[in-house]
């Protein structure tokens, strides 16, 4: 199997601040983009922390060849 590489990216901001959560972009060696969508999970520390567990769970879980 190929050596993998996950992207991703956090930042704790208040929720009322927040206006809106845009998709990023990632430029490949060949030229190419690739959209990550981003994701927000709001509440307190350990409501985040869990949804967050809960999360990358299942995105493994989508993958189950690897």
């Amino acid at each position: 199997m190929a050596k993998l590489a996950l992207i991703y990216g956090m930042r704790l901001l208040p929720e009322e601040d927040l206006g809106e959560v845009k998709d990023a972009t990632v430029v490949l060696k060949n030229g190419r983009t690739a959209r990550v969508t981003m994701h927000l999970i709001a509440g307190s520390k350990e409501e985040i922390e869990s949804t967050f567990r809960q999360s990358i769970e299942a995105f493994f879980d989508m993958y189950p060849e690897i």
